[in-house]
């Protein structure tokens, strides 16, 4: 069987031709066009996907459905989209618009969900019974795999994790709230502090990396100053790994899943990163002497939300 994943983003979507193990027969991608009006961005999106349906060299017969990942909050059962901040939505009814171009059957969810499940259908957490993804980007994304099916709460944003607050009266968070978990572990969050530290270390690898220049400075920058043995850097990355542990041991204490994949930007620091956290996490861990999640790296890189949005409507 055959499916469409779509990835839409703020600047570009992607779309493929997606088998039901997660193999990847076609793929495209296309402007984004964000500020269009939500119609204009639908009907591209159908475009897409008879595009990458030419593209695999198949038949709209042999499509059995397609799905959606968008960053924003989704009604799954509805599939209207009541907020989507990088396109401007408001309860934009994504399914019943596509419905106009395109006759098949249509599943949207948030985009860090349907990579969630990718990873759990096609990636490092395959074969799991429970897994919870945590995109670590501009903010923090998650995606809670049970028994093979997403989990997204009865009104659609049960896998906010990145709006649990992990630090009372903290950093205030373009959600309204302070000290959620994204205001201190995404990386948003390295770049913040690094800035910060800056002035009071011009001699760090930081400020030589970025030429002195904080509108220069990235997450990479950072954990590679850290590697290199950066104290500013190392500070830092120590501070950050810190409140990801936190919010990990949070999401262990009340899901206990069997595995926690990182993935986004920030994972790209890779075992530097992984390592870090599983030696902070180990002692925030209350029951000492019993088994917990594995934590590893994600596997599907870019490609986790177009296999991931397909495979709705499989694991639906």
């Amino acid at each position: 069987m055959l499916y469409i994943g779509i990835d839409v983003g703020g600047t570009g979507i992607k779309g493929g031709v997606i088998t039901e193990k997660g193999e990847i027969l076609a793929k495209h991608s296309i402007p984004t066009g964000a500020g269009r009006p939500y119609e204009e961005v639908i009907s591209d999106i159908a475009n897409l996907c008879f595009l990458v349906i030419g593209k695999a060299g198949v038949s709209i017969r042999d499509i059995q459905s397609i799905g959606v990942g968008v960053p924003g909050i989704c009604d799954p059962a509805t599939g209207i989209i009541p907020f989507c901040t990088n396109l401007g939505w408001h309860n934009v009814p994504f399914i019943s618009e596509i419905h106009k171009h395109i006759d098949l059957p249509v599943h949207v969810d948030n985009d860090a969900t349907v990579a969630g499940l990718a990873e759990s259908v096609a990636g490092v957490s395959a074969g799991s019974k429970s897994s919870i993804f945590i995109t670590l980007g501009t903010g923090i994304g998650g995606g809670i795999v049970i028994n093979g099916r997403p989990y997204s709460g009865i009104h659609g944003v049960g896998s906010e994790i990145g709006h649990m607050v992990i630090h009372k009266g903290g950093e205030l968070c373009t959600c309204g709230n302070r000290g959620c978990f994204e205001r201190y572990s995404s990386a948003t969050a390295i770049i913040r502090e690094a800035r910060k530290a800056l002035p009071d270390h011009p001699e760090s690898l930081i400020a030589e990396r970025c030429h002195g220049n904080p509108e220069e400075i990235d997450a990479r920058i950072v954990f590679d100053s850290a590697k290199d043995g950066d104290t500013t850097a190392c500070s830092i990355v120590n501070d950050y790994v810190q409140s990801l542990a936190i919010g990990i041991v949070n999401l262990i204490n009340i899901m206990d899943p069997e595995i926690i994949v990182l993935g986004g930007g920030v994972a790209a620091a890779g075992d530097f990163l992984l390592n870090s956290v599983r030696e902070a996490v180990k002692p925030l861990i209350f029951y000492k002497d019993m088994p917990y999640a594995s934590i590893e790296l994600a596997r599907l890189g870019s490609d986790a939300g177009i296999i991931g949005a397909a495979l709705l409507g499989l694991h639906r």
